[in-house]
């Protein structure tokens, strides 16, 4: 789950770490109140959405200006204006796509005197089960950019869980950054605030880019992208209340209500398997034969009848979709219960475009039997190859019917 930079920059405080004074605004009329409750001469107003790049983006809306989603100003009212401007407004980033995202909220916060710009993020490394550290010289970059340009710039290290975080690291990630005096100090301080931080709250990844050396010699969190471990969130009901499910996609929002592993894409090739690593199966091979998936979609070993139903609801629902392959192998999720959910589906919401069946294992004769006494229009595939090269064709003919 992710969660707005101010959201971000609160839990920081909590926590100690040093991040400016800011106010978030869900209304213009409030920007000037808000502004005016900062120490000036600088202000900075950023657009909140669950994305990355606001500041090289650009709004759809002409009267919104050609600034990006982060703005400076140098008087409450500009501050104002800037906030009024960008409120709901549609911002495109590299990272939102060119449909963009609705700024809903702005944060206006004291600005900063900037002598350095770093980098310091932790995340879960997956290849040794520990907690890292990822720091860089080269802040205010897509991190992506500096490890394909400049590897040599990044420092990496894992903390053992068994000791947990200690000065070493906060030095080891002082000295990495280049930092002296008490900007060194700082770092040393906040390495065990982030950390604690990461390990009692399930954080996936905490970015701060950029980490920011003042010209009086101290750090700031100029910025933070931070996202939480979905499995953990029954612990923590105060993260929870952070969602802003304005931020996602509709379907993926839906999707999560039935406990289905949903992920929107932007193909033509509806997907619904039992599996994770079958579903990315059936989305490479898809691919192979010249078709895009359109989704990601799991509907687990353990899923019923309703379950499987609203799951191709959902895939329907997208307008993108010109076709659906159903992939069941059938172990623990059993053949005849994908079948009788696909009919209550289908019933409910039709079919307008093509369907490829491939069911196999537990129930699969009394499952093909279903479906085929349904009457319904359904093309039945024999295995994975057969069902992704039967479904790219079906989609091809029906673009060149219509």
């Amino acid at each position: 789950m992710n969660i707005h930079e101010y959201q971000a920059k609160q839990l920081l405080r909590e926590y100690g770490a040093p991040v400016a004074d800011g106010r978030v605004v869900t209304r213009a009329e409030e920007a000037k109140t808000a502004a005016g409750e900062l120490d000036g001469p600088l202000w900075v107003v950023k657009a909140q959405i669950h994305a990355g790049g606001r500041g090289k983006g650009r709004f759809k809306e002409p009267d919104a200006g050609d600034k990006g989603g982060v703005r400076l100003a140098r008087s409450v009212e500009e501050a104002a204006e800037e906030a009024r401007r960008m409120l709901g407004r549609t911002l495109v980033t590299h990272q939102t796509g060119p449909a963009g995202k609705q700024v809903n909220r702005i944060y206006i916060e004291e600005g900063a005197d900037i002598e350095r710009e770093l980098y310091l993020a932790l995340l879960v490394d997956r290849e040794t089960s520990r907690i890292s550290f990822i720091a860089s010289t080269e802040g205010g970059m897509d991190i992506e950019e500096v490890a394909a340009a400049t590897p040599e710039k990044i420092v990496t290290f894992s903390v053992d869980p068994a000791t947990g975080v200690s000065g070493f690291h906060g030095r080891k990630v002082a000295f990495a950054l280049g930092l002296k005096g008490q900007a060194y100090k700082d770092c040393v301080k906040l390495a065990g605030q982030l950390y604690k931080l990461f390990v009692e709250k399930d954080v996936n990844l905490l970015e701060i880019n950029p980490l920011i050396v003042m010209t009086d010699g101290r750090l700031r969190c100029l910025d933070c992208k931070m996202n939480f471990d979905s499995n953990a969130l029954y612990r923590h009901p105060e993260i929870m209340a952070l969602r802003d499910e304005s931020e996602e996609d509709p379907k993926e929002l839906e999707a999560s209500k039935y406990d289905l592993n949903y992920i929107a894409l932007d193909g033509e090739i509806g997907c619904m398997v039992n599996g994770a690593g079958l579903a990315m199966a059936t989305m490479d091979i898809i691919k192979l034969y010249g078709g895009e998936p359109a989704n990601f979609l799991d509907v687990g070993g353990g899923a019923t009848k309703e379950k499987v139903a609203e799951a191709f609801k959902i895939i329907t629902s997208d307008p993108n979709v010109k076709g659906i392959l159903v992939n069941i192998f059938g172990g623990i999720m059993r053949c005849d219960v994908i079948a009788e959910g696909i009919v209550a589906a289908v019933k409910e919401v039709g079919l307008s475009v093509p369907l490829v069946v491939r069911l196999e294992g537990t129930n699969v004769e009394l499952g093909k039997k279903i479906i085929n006494e349904s009457g319904l229009d359904v093309i039945a595939a024999d295995n994975l190859s057969d069902a992704a090269e039967k479904i790219v064709k079906a989609v091809k003919a029906a673009k060149e019917t219509n």
